[in-house]
């Protein structure tokens, strides 16, 4: 169940994805390049997938390839949800490298993995610092087209919502289960004494528990 709702939400992070590649495609057959203007007509896109009904991502979007687009080195199209707010906000941050601010949204893990593997990751529990001040998994796929890197698009989803879908597949049967990310961290759980988020205290936990590797996510499922 685990696997499903995980599946769910890259379901719609390839819809993001396929955005963007069919922008580059549309430029290209016109002999054009992908510019900050093309990239943003998406957003209309972007906005009624993250705001569709039962979808669980409270931010989404693309995040470009440092140096694609001509005249803008780095730059995102990323909108998220917020509680104090009916609509949607872009997410703005700062992308210049000589400020004290910058974010440098190319070292990040949710972008550098993907972008050296060209395969999807996810990354989290972690606390949005940068955003939404959420606790939240970020979830991304490469954007690649003929070899060519063109960034990730990705989807952040909070760590309750999440929790409350595993729950309720679950249903009441099911005893108690620990799920733990590549660094050891409680990324899900339904026993009391681990918490999402904080570490397995050592080889000894992992020993005591059946360990077995959820297809397809760098998670491991421990159960006793």
């Amino acid at each position: 169940m685990i696997g499903e709702v995980i599946e769910r939400i890259f379901e719609s992070v390839t819809e993001v994805r396929d955005l963007m590649v069919e922008c580059h495609e549309a430029a290209r057959a016109e002999g054009a390049e992908l510019t900050d203007t093309t990239l943003g007509l998406l957003a209309p896109d972007i906005l009624e997938l993250l705001q569709r009904e039962g979808e669980l991502a409270v931010g989404m979007g693309l995040i470009v390839e440092p140096g694609l687009l001509p005249g803008h080195p780095l730059r995102l199209e990323w909108w998220q949800l917020e509680a104090a707010r009916e609509e949607p906000q872009r997410l703005e941050v700062d992308l210049h490298p000589e400020s004290l601010g910058f974010y440098d949204y190319a070292a990040a893990k949710w972008f550098a993995v993907p972008r050296q593997t060209r395969e999807r990751h996810i990354v989290g529990p972690y606390v949005d610092v940068h955003g939404t001040d959420r606790y939240l998994l970020t979830l991304t796929v490469p954007v690649e087209v003929d070899g060519q890197f063109l960034g990730v698009a990705g989807a952040d989803v909070p760590i309750t919502r999440f929790e409350t879908l595993v729950l309720h597949h679950l249903g009441d049967s099911t005893g108690e289960i620990v799920v733990v990310n590549s660094e050891d961290r409680v990324v899900f759980s339904t026993s009391a004494e681990w918490i999402t988020g904080s570490l397995l205290s050592g080889p000894a936990a992992r020993a005591a528990a059946r360990a077995h590797a959820l297809p397809r996510l760098p998670w491991l499922l421990l159960s006793s």
